[in-house]
């Protein structure tokens, strides 16, 4: 496994990430992980506690639900700089292209590509040299059809983070090959309601193509 014993190793992104994780982190009897949600950061968690228990990797869960990568920019001093994790991972583009499709009125809520890589990538190049591993995870749309406009859109993000993830000796995950994969058997509702939120399966789904890409 890439992430040495006893790294820090924080997630930030949207509501993929968030998943209804306790900001204050405050646990509670039947939940002493509340603070990493109920998604694929909490399944990572659990896994690296129950298989790798003698590495103590210590997670993070920095995800604030509806941002797009220009509120990351907004939080990122306090959310990563600031913490200074060993290993950080982001996932952020969801919203960015989301926006354009269900708010197609409200353009100050869209993230256009140039704006997307720009800020990404800005990010990326400040912070690389201050962690020991950067993951990269591109964002998906559960949709199969590659002509569907937003499944479309959502390709042409997800390119942008690969190209900026090989740019910056960033490990790359990408989590809509991982759903392709599964979609060849079941559709798409049978993972999220809305193509977007994940269930359970879905965020097992994206926690094994994590773990797949720092070879646990």
């Amino acid at each position: 496994m890439l992430i040495p014993d006893r790294s820090t190793l924080l997630f930030i992104g949207d509501s993929i990430t968030d998943c209804g994780r306790d900001p204050t982190g405050n646990p509670t009897p039947w939940n002493l992980n509340t603070g990493l949600g109920r998604g694929y950061v909490e399944h990572l968690a659990s896994h690296f506690g129950a298989v790798h228990p003698a590495s103590a990797i210590r997670v993070i869960n920095r995800g604030v639900s509806g941002h797009t990568v220009r509120d990351l920019a907004d939080r990122w001093d306090n959310d990563v700089v600031a913490t200074k994790p060993d290993w950080l991972s982001v996932m952020i583009g969801i919203n960015d292209v989301w926006r354009q499709f269900d708010q197609p009125l409200v353009p100050e809520a869209h993230v256009p590509p140039d704006l997307y890589e720009r800020t990404l990538a800005r990010l990326v190049r400040q912070t690389r040299p201050k962690v020991r591993g950067l993951i990269l995870m591109t964002p998906y749309f559960i949709e199969p059809n590659r002509d569907d406009p937003m499944r479309r859109r959502m390709d042409e993000y997800g390119a942008i983070v690969k190209k900026i993830a090989a740019r910056h000796d960033a490990r790359c995950v990408d989590t809509q090959a991982a759903f392709d994969a599964v979609l060849v058997h079941t559709h798409p509702m049978s993972l999220a309601w809305d193509r977007i939120h994940p269930n359970a399966t879905g965020h097992t789904i994206l926690a094994r193509a994590f773990l797949s890409a720092i070879g646990a």
